[in-house]
């Protein structure tokens, strides 16, 4: 049973940084799409950014481009999302998902969360102005 756990949140003032982390145990498919998510109390939980194992292939929120990147290191089973420039409403409790597939078909990574069916129990940020 594969599993995510997030790690590298806390607390920060805006225009700082942070560097989520998402740990992968358990079996995994090799063709996958794995991202971020972040929810503020109130909203609803909103793609950060993703990435496809299989070409590196990266997409992101238009709030967070040119802020946050995300990038993979497969030796490890670890996900990053490198937080620069922080802004207070980034905010949220920031989850990390998975989704894949054992054949060699294509993994969109621009899906709702609805269509990922793997979760961590998720990380909090708080940005203070």
């Amino acid at each position: 049973q594969v599993q995510l756990v997030e790690s590298g949140g806390g607390s920060v003032q805006a225009g700082g940084s942070l560097r989520l982390s998402c740990s992968v145990s358990g079996y995994i498919y090799s063709n996958k799409c794995m991202a971020w998510f972040r929810q503020a109390p109130g909203k609803e939980r909103e793609r950060v950014a993703s990435i496809r194992s299989r070409d590196g292939s990266e997409y992101y929120a238009d709030s967070v481009k040119g802020r946050f990147t995300i990038s993979q290191d497969n030796a490890k089973n670890t996900v990053y999302l490198q937080m620069n420039s922080l802004k207070p409403e980034d905010t949220a409790l920031y989850y990390c998902a998975a989704r894949g597939t054992s054949s060699y078909a294509y993994v969109r990574c621009t899906v709702a969360a609805a269509d990922f069916g793997t979760w961590g129990q998720g990380t909090q940020v708080t940005v203070s102005s």
